[in-house]
């Protein structure tokens, strides 16, 4: 559940000239890509913070844009991707949300949101700023394709148009890859909008998209799944008990649909409806160590306010850790984006109540989905929750090699926020 709405703007602008994202004020120039190797070759070898442990947050000085340096508490490699100050986009630069992929196929580029509505890229490899995207604009829902690293799906703004867009992030040539318009239509003459709600993805490959239908006045019409390989929309549901978002499962087997009230997942058809839990929260879709589809989410109304997944193959639900410890409580969002390492998911944490810091408070961790798991803290954070935009966001690459978050870096202030990248030494998380 997002708790901010995108900004709606209707500008067509093209892909601006690249510019050196290693330059800073008064400091010379960083060879980023050199810094992030220094810093990997140093924490090569050293193992990664397992457990639960309650670290003091080191004060840390706002970094550079460029200069990777090691975390002092978790061996691993952090480095400050953006630099809104001085550089486009300005207001802020931000990844988009967990739940979103912010790494290309390759990993080799990155997306950023920008208070002024436009999607923009960035160099994974020397954080270099390479311009604003000709195409997406505010909640357009970008995809990465799941093999080619120059592609970039989307949706038009908010669903409006409903069409399936498609963008080469290289040369800028954009293109409709399918228009429904016309099949929405035949079935819900009213539909205006097909999109997810900003917190969707479709299947691992690429293939299947759930998609919510609205009206002009955002009135729920129902809902579709679309085959993108064949362009065929091959189930509808007809609903006007509108959801806060829905999602197509890493499998294509699954849609996940959150209603304000309760969490429900249907098989690919929209048959089989299943209760998840009674109230939707922060969560997204991983794929478990057995290879199945899992849904890890948090239940505020747990004695514990447990971290839990369901397995959307066999229904059964498993509780992975508490998270009301000591009188506290922290609000946290999950990323299951890293699809090449099942069994595991990414969790930020932020905005924590109660009298006294927890392990689990302002980090970044990886979770294992299992009863009983294992933890693995990769960084603090440093952001300061004034607001929606200073949430962390983290999300994770494919190979759960990278990460990206948010942070205001101790300054209590909720735009002067920036991404920033973490990376894992190869080999360092357990399997």
């Amino acid at each position: 559940m997002r708790s901010a709405l995108s900004l709606s703007l209707t500008f067509s602008f093209v892909m601006a000239a690249c510019s050196s994202g290693g330059a800073t004020p008064g400091g010379g120039t960083i060879d980023a890509a050199g810094s992030l190797k220094t810093c990997l070759e140093t924490v090569q070898g050293k193992p990664l913070a397992i457990g639960m442990t309650n670290d003091a947050i080191p004060v840390e000085v706002k970094p550079r844009k460029g200069q990777a340096f090691e975390d002092p508490v978790y061996n691993t490699c952090l480095v400050r991707a953006t630099d809104h100050y001085n550089e486009a986009p300005n207001g802020f630069a931000r990844n988009d949300y967990s739940r979103r992929q912010a790494f290309n196929a390759d990993n080799t580029l990155f997306l950023i949101y920008a208070l002024d509505g436009y999607w923009h890229l960035y160099s994974a490899e020397d954080f270099s700023y390479m311009g604003q995207l000709n195409g997406p604009t505010a909640d357009a829902e970008p995809q990465w394709h799941p093999t080619d690293p120059t592609r970039l799906v989307y949706l038009p703004n908010t669903g409006i148009g409903m069409t399936v867009e498609e963008l080469n992030v290289r040369t800028g040539a954009a293109r409709v890859i399918a228009d429904l318009s016309d099949r929405l239509e035949a079935r819900w003459p009213q539909a205006n909008a097909a999109w997810t709600r900003g917190e969707g993805s479709p299947s691992q490959d690429g293939r299947y998209w759930a998609l919510l239908v609205d009206d002009d006045e955002y009135q729920a019409l129902g809902m579709v799944v679309w085959d993108a390989e064949n362009d065929e929309i091959i189930a509808y549901y007809d609903t006007t008990d509108r959801p806060d978002h829905l999602s197509m499962s890493p499998s294509g087997d699954y849609i996940v649909v959150s209603w304000n009230d309760r969490t429900a997942v249907f098989n690919r058809d929209f048959t089989n409806e299943r209760l998840v839990q009674n109230r939707t929260e922060h969560s997204d879709i991983a794929i478990g160590a057995n290879g199945h589809d899992v849904l890890v989410s948090i239940d505020y109304g747990a004695n514990d306010g447990d971290i839990f997944m369901f397995d959307l193959v066999t229904g059964e639900r498993t509780d992975l850790l508490p998270t009301y410890l000591n009188g506290t409580a922290t609000a946290m969002h999950f990323s299951g984006k890293g699809y090449g390492k099942p069994g595991w998911v990414l969790v930020s944490t932020y905005a924590a109540t109660g009298d006294k810091q927890e392990w689990l408070h302002e980090k970044i961790f990886a979770l294992e989905l299992k009863a009983n798991p294992r933890v693995v803290t990769l960084a603090h954070h440093h952001s300061i929750e004034k607001g929606y935009w200073t949430e962390p966001h983290a999300t994770v690459s494919r190979d759960f090699s990278r990460v990206l978050f948010n942070s205001n870096w101790n300054n209590p202030a909720e735009q002067d926020v920036d991404a920033y990248f973490l990376r894992i030494a190869p080999g360092s998380l357990p399997e």
